[in-house]
């Protein structure tokens, strides 16, 4: 067997996952998307991979990597559809709302005039999130309708791709925490928790991780989030509501996992290489998987 490792900047994260194919002796290739140069009339220089790890930082870059090796038919983790949905925002919460997943609700619109109705129709404070991006940046919690109106004239007049569609999110007043978890091959091997002072926990903004035991309420919601955008390798983001509910807020397709072995003590680039040779040897798939997971 040949693994292909699609990378674009070598973190912890992939430090990780080559360590445990070297610890097996495994057969792969590092390469770099920024040099890679696909001929779309010949696939004859990637037969040579039974399978392909995509560990890109670039979304754009990963996707259209996964496009076209998906369409030659060379098994990828995760395929350009997991890709596709968890890279946009909307496009997660239309398939967790599709699939019965929990999820805080959701107010799409187009125009400051418009967005500024959505928020006001949520109610303060409304959380206001680029449709792409990743790591906590560029979210706006917005307080009152003063916030609403300079945040979109900035969004307005910035004219970028990713102000001009008003992706507007019901906040929820959880605690000084969320939840992480993960799931592989439709099994969720381990959680987080992530906490902070700050509303945003995420660890690339200072959140500090624990250890989240995995209760059946939360492997239920974490498996039908992970169906719901197409199964694989994911982290889901779960919000706990004041009720003690717990709410998907998002499903991460090329997550970052370096602060979660420890506070967990689980293998997580090895449970990840699990499947990835499993997948390259034909003895798993992260297709046609089931949309809901049975009560």
């Amino acid at each position: 067997m040949k693994v292909g490792v699609l990378y674009s900047r070598v973190r912890i994260e992939e430090k990780l996952l080559v360590q445990e194919l070297d610890n097996r002796g495994v057969d792969y290739s590092m390469i770099d998307v920024r040099q890679v140069r696909f001929d779309l009339h010949s696939q004859a220089d990637w037969e040579q991979y039974d399978v392909i790890l995509e560990r890109c930082v670039s979304h754009s870059r990963a996707q259209a990597a996964l496009e076209i090796l998906g369409s030659w038919g060379i098994p990828c983790i995760n395929t350009a559809q997991v890709a596709r949905i968890c890279g946009d925002k909307l496009a997660t919460s239309l398939a967790l709302v599709a699939n019965g997943v929990p999820t805080p609700q959701v107010r799409v619109a187009f125009t400051p005039e418009s967005a500024l109705e959505a928020i006001e129709e949520l109610g303060y404070p409304a959380v206001l999130k680029p449709a792409v991006g990743s790591w906590g940046r560029l979210l706006a919690k917005i307080n009152d309708r003063e916030a609403a109106e300079a945040i979109l004239e900035h969004k307005a007049t910035l004219g970028t791709y990713q102000h001009s569609i008003f992706y507007v999110q019901e906040y929820i007043a959880k605690p000084d925490r969320d939840l992480r978890t993960f799931v592989v091959a439709d099994e969720t091997i381990c959680g987080i928790t992530r906490s902070s002072a700050h509303w945003i926990t995420n660890t690339a903004r200072g959140g500090q991780s624990g250890n989240c035991p995995i209760t059946p309420e939360i492997d239920h919601i974490s498996r039908m989030a992970a169906r719901a955008v197409g199964g694989g390798v994911v982290a889901v983001d779960l919000l706990e509501t004041p009720s003690g509910d717990l709410l998907v807020n998002e499903v991460n397709y090329t997550m970052e996992f370096r602060n979660s072995i420890k506070p967990t003590g689980v293998n997580i680039p090895g449970r990840i290489i699990d499947y990835v040779l499993a997948v390259g040897e034909g003895l798993a798939t992260n297709q046609d998987l089931p949309a809901a997971v049975p009560a």
